[in-house]
């Protein structure tokens, strides 16, 4: 099997060789590319250079056309700082919906209108040249809180879930067509499957989320299912208190990061979600041993039964030791 048919075969609960191996990276592919992050956010054929360069030298069985968040929300005009090696940065005090009396206007702008997300367009289309039908190819948006944050800024979003719901409702529902614009045009270019990071969501609580993040993500899931791809939702930290919502989505994959037991997530997600991850990314992949490494899948695999990915709970650390990266992809092509 490679990559593309392994991963569609765990997708379908159909048997694989071995396990898939879907680990983030970003900072880490540029880094073994050679080149700053910054060319990396900013030219999808470095993007795409550092992804397959990675893919190939560790045996990923998928390429990603992830690199920061802050394309969506630029191409509708907000305001984004770059940098030399670091990840592109949305400028909160100047959010583009610090007056949210301005969301009544904004317009979803068209992917493929010359701004940034075109640039992750065209990076899916050159994957689709490279590696289409051996590597999976993964598209991605933001989720709707995600989103939510860069237009309106993190703090006052936090306000408003509290004191204007009803603002955060539209703002989710413009999220939500804004991310289904973005992720049609990655699919009509190639993308296999469409990530939603949603890394806001781990800072609400449960009623929060219930009422709030849960219902957007939902629909927005469904309007990728009815684009006719897969889904893969990403929440970085800690969500063990909206497991059991975050399981009733409908997702293919969900990752699962370092602070959530992966027992807990198979506990209240039930049998058939899949789950990836979810070993520490800092502590345990850049710090520990490749036998630390080893073990540390190995137990993750333990909890979370068949239906599983092998990866860390996020992003592999620029500076990870090549040999822990080796041990993970090891682990993988090792077991069943």
């Amino acid at each position: 099997m490679n990559g593309y048919e392994r991963i569609l075969a765990q997708l379908d609960g159909r048997p694989t060789d071995c396990l898939p191996f879907m680990p983030i990276t970003m900072m880490f592919a540029a880094d073994r590319l050679g080149v700053k992050y910054g060319q990396y956010t900013q030219d999808h054929r470095v993007l795409v250079e550092a992804q397959c360069r990675v893919a190939e030298e560790f045996d990923f069985d998928y390429v990603s056309a992830i690199s920061d968040p802050a394309r969506e929300a630029g191409d509708c005009g907000a305001a984004v700082e770059f940098f030399e090696d670091q990840p592109p940065a949305i400028i909160e005090h100047q959010a583009l919906l610090a007056d949210s009396a301005k969301l009544a206007s904004l317009k979803v702008p068209d992917p493929c209108a010359g701004g940034r997300m075109l640039d992750r367009v065209k990076a899916i289309e050159l994957f689709k040249q490279r590696v289409g039908g051996q590597k999976l190819i993964e598209g991605w948006i933001e989720g709707p809180c995600a989103e939510g944050a860069d237009l309106r800024g993190i703090n006052a979003l936090m306000l408003d879930v509290l004191d204007e719901p009803a603002f955060v409702r539209d703002l989710f529902d413009f999220c939500v067509e804004l991310g289904l614009t973005f992720a049609k045009a990655q699919i009509a270019a190639g993308a296999d499957l469409i990530s939603i990071g949603d890394a806001a969501a781990s800072l609400v609580g449960p009623q929060v989320y219930e009422e709030l993040v849960w219902p957007a993500e939902k629909k927005l899931i469904a309007g990728l299912r009815a684009l006719g791809t897969r889904v893969r939702l990403h929440i970085c930290g800690n969500i063990r208190d909206l497991c059991q919502k975050v399981g009733e989505l409908g997702c293919d994959i969900v990752d699962i990061d370092y602070p959530v037991p992966i027992s807990k997530a198979r506990t209240e997600m039930g049998p058939q979600q899949i789950l990836l991850g979810n070993i520490e990314p800092a502590g345990v992949l850049r710090k520990g041993t490749p036998e630390d490494v080893f073990k540390a899948i190995e137990e993750c695999h333990r909890q979370a039964g068949q239906r599983y990915i092998v990866s860390a709970g996020c992003e592999v650390c620029r500076d990870t030791p090549l040999e822990n990266v080796r041990a993970m992809r090891d682990y993988a092509r090792s077991h069943k």
